[in-house]
C-alpha cells in the first residue's frame, strides 16, 4: 500500500472516531433538523478525504422534504453521497451493519437494518418506516436489495413501497453514477462479489478522483397506486436516467 494511501486511510479513520463521538455524545440531545445538519456536514467531509465529489446531474428535479426516495444501489459511498446533500432515514441490508465502525456509525445517524427474508423483522421496520414518513421525514433505500455493477440494474423489490401508500407520500427515484475524469465509469468503485469493506476503501483511496453525480428524478405519487406498479414506475425512470436496459421482474 502507498505510503500516501495509508495517511489518508488514518486520516479516514480519525472522521470515522470523530463522527462515532459525535452520535454518542451530542445525537441524544438534539433535534432531527441539528441532526441532519451534523449528518450533511460529516458525510461532506468523509466524501473529500476519500477524495469524491459530488454534483447534481443536469435537469435534476426539486427534492421534496418529505417523501420516500429510492435509488440505484452501487457502493457503500451511495449512503453518503445522498446525506452529503439531503439527510435522510435510510433502510439497509443488515449485513452494512457488522462492517468495522462503519456499521456502527451508520445505525447511530438512523439507519435501520434489514434481514432477508425476516418477516417479523420486515412487518416492524414497515411500521417504523410510516411513522417517520408520516412525521414528515425523508426515507430512503435501495429497492435492488443489494449492490450491483455499474451500467447495470437489477430488478426493484417492490415490499417497501407499501410504506409510502399508506402514509401518503410520493416515491422520488434517484439515479447514482460514479465517473472517472474522462466521464466514464470508474473502476473503483464498483462494491461487487467478494469485494470485502476495507478493500473497497482501499481501491478508492489508492485510486483516481471520483465524481458522484446525482440525478434527482420527478416524484410519483402514491395516490391509488400498488406497491408493484410504483417499484416497476420508479425501476424504469432510475433505468432511463442512468441508460441502462429495464430488466424484466
Amino acid at each position: 500500500m502507498k505510503l500516501s494511501t495509508i495517511f489518508r486511510l488514518a486520516r479516514v479513520l480519525l472522521h470515522v472516531f470523530q463522527g462515532m463521538a459525535i452520535c454518542a455524545t451530542v445525537f441524544p440531545w438534539i433535534g432531527l433538523e441539528k441532526r441532519n445538519a451534523h449528518i450533511r456536514r460529516w458525510s461532506t467531509k468523509l466524501l473529500k478525504l476519500c477524495n469524491v465529489t459530488v454534483e447534481h446531474a443536469a435537469g435534476s428535479a426539486p427534492v421534496l422534504n418529505c417523501s420516500m426516495v429510492v435509488a440505484n444501489h452501487v457502493s457503500w459511498l451511495d449512503i453518503f453521497v445522498v446525506h452529503s446533500l439531503y439527510p435522510s432515514h435510510f433502510v439497509a441490508k443488515a449485513e452494512i451493519r457488522s462492517w468495522p465502525l462503519a456499521g456502527w456509525l451508520a445505525e447511530k445517524a438512523g439507519t435501520v437494518f434489514i434481514s432477508r427474508g425476516n418477516r417479523r423483522d420486515l412487518r416492524h421496520i414497515f411500521k417504523g418506516l410510516v411513522t417517520s414518513l408520516e412525521q414528515g421525514e425523508r426515507v430512503a433505500f435501495f429497492p435492488e436489495g443489494t449492490t450491483a455493477a455499474q451500467g447495470s440494474l437489477l430488478p426493484f423489490h417492490a415490499n417497501l413501497f407499501e410504506a409510502a401508500i399508506d402514509a401518503k407520500v410520493p416515491v422520488q427515484p434517484f439515479a447514482l453514477t460514479y465517473e472517472d475524469a474522462d466521464g466514464g465509469s470508474h473502476p473503483s468503485v464498483d462494491f461487487i462479489g467478494e469485494t470485502s469493506f476495507a478493500e473497497s476503501i482501499v481501491l478508492i483511496l489508492n485510486g483516481p478522483p471520483v465524481k458522484a453525480r446525482l440525478a434527482i428524478l420527478p416524484p410519483l405519487s402514491s395516490d391509488g397506486a400498488h406497491r408493484r406498479d410504483l417499484a416497476e414506475a420508479s425501476h424504469k425512470a432510475v433505468a432511463a436516467a442512468l441508460g441502462v436496459p429495464v430488466v424484466a421482474h
